[in-house]
């Protein structure tokens, strides 16, 4: 068998199981969970990997599954992963009414995207002619929400990280990974197509807490300190600093009031913010955090409140695989024809992908039809044959390239590629950071 006649039988096995995968799409679209709490969804990942005849490890950081698959031969290991958890958006006409959350980032098809490889690869028997191996990876809370939630579990020792892939990193479950792909969805009208980035911003999180006297807000407000007008300023602050913030540094700071006070007649003692701070790369990040956190002291000081700011450790920026978006895109317009493909410099999100990016050759393409903006209440699939078939075919066509021919491109890739950190380097830095 040659390399197209695989790629070939692939398509057909996918374009077989496109009810199932459509089906397996809708169901987790329709029951959305937030990170750390995606129990359902694991368990249907699970009934999955029993209907393909995969073992597999669950629980792994609260509730990520991974099933390995090897090929005819030793060789690389290559993970195929996607994303369990929903962001939130209460407007959004399919959100969950009592949670808010929804997949409005798409991550319901990065679940059939990792499923519909399997079945292509597994299906076909094309997996008995690469060297090599692949993982499946259904991992937690990429999505970096309820601060104060994840907070408590690593308080209480069930996590250490906020975001799932970091928690895998810990864990030792990438250990044996030798690279790592998967897709997301894009709100961003490429229609039929999809586009490929260099990389996008990193970020440090940040827990605000302002504290000052209540007292009658009527009758006696001399006698309190207001915590929201320290807040107020410390915001404003935050702003005036916006102009000392460079171009190329893409410094993204978007701060969130959680709670204002307690009731409109008292004087709000306490108020509470969540934030990000966003950037290219982690010098510039740690520059604007000094901005802001003096911005922040600088309002409560001017009120006589008291300020308690937490650093939390967020996402390092992504850098992905030059030679690995070339092939998936390559893949993608051999589908659905020329210039389908969109290139871009860097983008302005982030994701625990770019922690994985930092430790070895990682991609994530941006695949379209959908409607709406990512995160807003019009993300919708208007076109599940590209969000979900089309892309699945390209990640199993992408897996055959690398591992194929004795693995030849996968260890090529690995050769050039440098990583920032190793896996103990990594963990250090972001203990000793905050």
């Amino acid at each position: 068998m040659d390399k197209e006649t695989a790629k070939q039988q692939v398509a057909e096995a996918i374009d077989a199981a496109a009810e199932r995968l459509i089906a397996f799409a809708d169901d987790i679209w329709q029951h959305p969970e937030l990170g750390y709490k995606e129990h359902r969804t694991a368990k249907k990942v699970m009934e999955f990997f029993d209907e393909l005849g995969l073992e597999y490890e669950s629980g792994l950081a609260r509730t990520g599954v991974r099933a390995d698959l090897p090929g005819r031969s030793e060789g690389p290991k290559i993970a195929v992963m996607g994303e369990l958890d929903a962001i939130i958006c209460r407007e959004h006409p399919d959100a969950d009414l009592e949670t808010g959350a929804v997949h409005a980032c798409g991550h319901n098809a990065q679940l059939a995207i990792m499923f519909g490889t399997a079945i292509g690869l597994m299906h076909s028997g094309v997996i008995d002619q690469l060297d090599g191996s692949l993982s499946f990876m259904a991992v937690p809370a990429e999505e970096y929400v309820e601060l104060d939630y994840r907070r408590h579990l690593r308080d209480v020792g069930e996590i250490e990280f906020f975001g799932g892939k970091q928690e895998f990193i810990r864990l030792g479950l990438l250990d044996d990974i030798d690279m790592a792909a998967m897709a997301h969805l894009f709100g961003g009208g490429l229609g039929k197509g999809i586009m490929i980035s260099d990389g996008s911003n990193g970020f440090l999180g940040k827990i605000i807490r302002y504290l000052g006297q209540e007292a009658h807000a009527g009758a006696a407000p001399h006698n309190g300190v207001n915590a929201l007008n320290a807040a107020m300023l410390g915001l404003m602050g935050i702003h005036a600093q916006r102009e000392t913030f460079r171009d190329e540094d893409n410094i993204r700071v978007h701060p969130m009031i959680t709670k204002g006070g307690d009731l409109v007649n008292v004087v709000p003692a306490e108020v509470t913010i969540e934030s990000y701070v966003r950037g290219r790369t982690m010098d510039a990040i740690l520059d604007a955090t000094k901005k802001v956190n003096r911005a922040l002291e600088g309002g409560a000081h001017a009120i006589g409140a008291e300020v308690e700011i937490t650093e939390i450790p967020g996402y390092l920026p992504r850098e992905l695989n030059k030679e690995m978006n070339d092939l998936y895109a390559e893949n993608i317009e051999a589908l659905i024809g020329p210039d389908t493909v969109t290139r871009q410099g860097t983008l302005g999100g982030s994701s625990d992908m770019g922690d994985v990016s930092q430790l070895m050759p990682a991609i994530h393409p941006f695949i379209g039809g959908v409607e709406g903006g990512n995160h807003d209440r019009n993300f919708t699939v208007t076109d599940p044959e590209m969000a979900y078939l089309t892309s699945a075919k390209a990640m199993a066509f992408l897996m055959i390239d690398l591992l194929w021919d004795g693995a030849s491109k996968a260890r090529e890739i690995q050769e050039d590629f440098e990583p920032a950190f190793t896996k103990e380097e990594y963990l250090t830095m972001w203990r000793d950071l905050l």
